[in-house]
């Protein structure tokens, strides 16, 4: 979650770590820190805060060094403050380290250390590694952080300087990502390719326990027993200026009004008639796999994991394989039975979710075939499947994600519809129908977009209000889940996400006017039954905000009571937010356009920060 940058060559290193933090300023931190060599010296200027505070602090009090490294920090260990900030450094004061992860045994180390004599400033984990480093240091900064990796447990990404090799950067990773960016008379490390993206378009993507030692001229990619690899040259496929907000006044914003564009790209090479089968390159499976599979396991974290709940209710609805979804978080806890012949579909917009990673070697090591949806090419989850479908988001830098989640649906429906085709267990007229509703996708979001001013106005009825309640039925119960989780993130307004069916079973008591209702009521088999339960809310009162179909002539007088006192909510016509008629099984793409939209102009209109919100982060690389 932490964000690291560094540079070795001839330029200003403190512009260029700052400038890179500034593009990763969407992982979410607490504090900042720059640490370069200057004049034989380790010189560190580290904030609490914003990048706003260590650029003020640059201003007052500057750097100079052409070899520096960077550092946001997401506190774990130790509570946020300039003591605990990164970089941190050795007792003698010559090696500095940032560092992105969790040391699982800092504690033994630390007494360990402590015993030894070398004085600790911080409460965190990462403060070992620069003691260890200068344990072991004696003229070689490789060899000293490679020997002092073996010391430690957990996952982590370290950037490594030392002041007696000062034409040196030394970058190690397990677990954690980072990358290695190549110049030309300058050299890059970073956790993420975004934030070097305007610095150079080539990259090294280091794999775990890997090291490359930078000078300005070179780079060399070891193990940590120093025996040479061989590594191409990974081309960042996105424009240097694609992680600018333009004309939009945040990323989120953005990335929503994207997905037209985003949509097509998914769909290029992969379906372009309703006639002609669905193509997924990079899947690795033949269609006898296909046919021979026993079970499906959908795991992810978060936003993602919701997406798996919509591809194992198309899975089962229409490939008729039986399907689960998970949390990656829990699918080791409960010790899976894996059946011969069983993929796991692993989701993660990043591929580097530590959680998400975690569940698919476990899964991996019973024996699943690993199949994962990312958008973020050659990451750690794509480098250890066995076929990796690419969602083509592009890169996402808000913190909640929007377009990424809809790309995972609408991959999932690619993928039950291709192992339906496949198996031969779907209507094709079924089939075909959905295939296009995908190809005028495009069409529909740009629809929903356009209507952006509708929602708004519905956000603006409902913002003051402190709690709210998501329902959603059948393939729409995660669009449900999603809408909450969408509006807790960005708001700070408390949302709870349910299935309709569970009203009585307990959410209706929590019903009154100062709860509303975002009720997901789409064309389709369970349209009754949500009209049912929009009546059970208008009958207590409650304000509801209705998510339906064109056309819909029920829900917007659902549940009012025309002889009510006009002061009373239950004579109010419900909020309505429309979408275009699609099929049920492929509304969840069109519902997650209004939801976002929802979500954005409520924490909007509550002046929060939205594409940074408190506590949260966009990857999260520690379990």
């Amino acid at each position: 979650m932490c964000g690291i940058v560094g540079y070795i060559g001839m330029r200003q290193a403190p512009a260029i770590c700052l400038a890179g933090l500034r593009r990763l300023e969407y992982r979410g931190y607490d504090s900042a820190g720059i640490a370069v060599i200057s004049d034989g010296r380790l010189d560190v200027r580290k904030v609490v805060g914003k990048l706003d505070n260590m650029e003020d602090e640059l201003e007052s009090d500057p750097l100079s060094g052409t070899v520096g490294i960077g550092h946001t920090r997401w506190a774990t260990h130790g509570k946020p403050s300039v003591e605990n900030s990164h970089p941190h450094l050795s007792t003698n004061g010559r090696v500095a380290v940032v560092h992105n992860g969790i040391i699982e045994n800092y504690q033994e180390l630390r007494e360990q250390l402590t015993a030894e004599g070398y004085v600790f400033t911080s409460q965190t984990d990462t403060e070992v590694m620069a003691h260890l480093v200068e344990k072991y240091y004696e003229g070689d900064l490789r060899a000293a952080v490679c020997q002092a990796v073996g010391d430690l447990e957990g996952a982590f990404a370290f950037g490594v300087i030392c002041a007696d090799s000062p034409g040196q950067l030394v970058a190690v990773r397990r677990f954690s990502p980072l990358v290695v960016g190549i110049g030309e008379g300058e050299n890059y490390i970073a956790s993420d390719m975004g934030a070097i993206r305007q610095e150079t378009d080539k990259v090294y993507v280091i794999d775990d326990d890997e090291v490359a030692l930078l000078t300005a001229d070179n780079i060399e990619l070891t193990d940590l027993q120093l025996n040479p690899l061989d590594r191409e040259v990974f081309v960042i496929p996105w424009p240097a200026d694609a992680a600018q907000k333009g004309e939009h006044k945040h990323f989120m914003h953005k990335e929503i009004h994207e997905q037209p564009d985003s949509i097509r790209a998914c769909l290029a090479g992969r379906l372009s008639d309703p006639d002609k089968p669905i193509k997924l390159d990079g899947l690795n499976m033949t269609e006898d796999e296909i046919k021979s599979l026993r079970k499906v396991v959908f795991t992810a974290c978060g936003t993602a994991y919701h997406a798996g709940l919509v591809g194992r209710f198309l899975m089962e609805k229409l490939a008729r394989i039986p399907a689960e979804a998970d949390l990656a978080a829990e699918l080791r806890s409960r010790d899976p039975v894996v059946l011969d012949n069983t993929l796991c579909i692993v989701i993660s917009q990043s591929g580097e979710t530590a959680d998400t990673l975690v569940a698919l070697r476990d899964m991996k090591a019973k024996g699943a075939r690993i199949v994962s949806v990312l958008n973020v090419v050659d990451s750690s989850i794509a480098r250890e499947s066995d076929g990796v479908v690419y969602i083509q988001a592009g890169p996402e830098i808000g913190v909640a994600s929007t377009k990424a989640f809809t790309l995972q649906i609408f991959t999932m429906t690619m993928l039950a519809l291709h192992f339906a085709e496949v198996r031969g267990e779907a209507d094709p007229d079924l089939l075909k129908t959905l295939k296009a509703d995908l190809l005028r996708a495009p069409q529909l979001v740009r629809q929903l977009l356009d209507r952006e001013e509708d929602v708004k106005a519905v956000a603006a009825k409902h913002y003051r209000k402190p709690n709210s309640l998501y329902l959603g039925r059948g393939v729409n119960l995660p669009s449900a889940m999603e809408g909450a989780l969408k509006l807790k993130e960005i708001s700070y307004i408390h949302a709870e996400g349910y299935s309709a069916g569970e009203m009585k079973h307990g959410p209706i008591a929590l019903v009154e006017p100062d709860l509303f209702t975002v009720a997901v009521a789409v064309e389709g088999d369970v349209l009754e039954k949500m009209i049912g339960n929009i009546m059970e809310i208008k009958a207590r009162s409650g304000p509801v905000v209705a998510v339906a179909t064109d056309g819909d002539t029920q829900i917007p007088a659902v549940g009012v009571d025309a002889d009510a006192d006009a002061d009373d909510i239950t004579a109010r016509p419900n909020d309505m937010i429309w979408v275009p008629p699609t099929h049920e099984l492929t509304s969840p793409i069109t519902v997650a356009i209004p939801l976002q939209l929802l979500a954005y102009h409520m924490a909007d209109l509550r002046g929060e920060h939205i594409d940074q919100p408190r506590n949260l982060a966009k990857t999260v690389t520690v379990e």
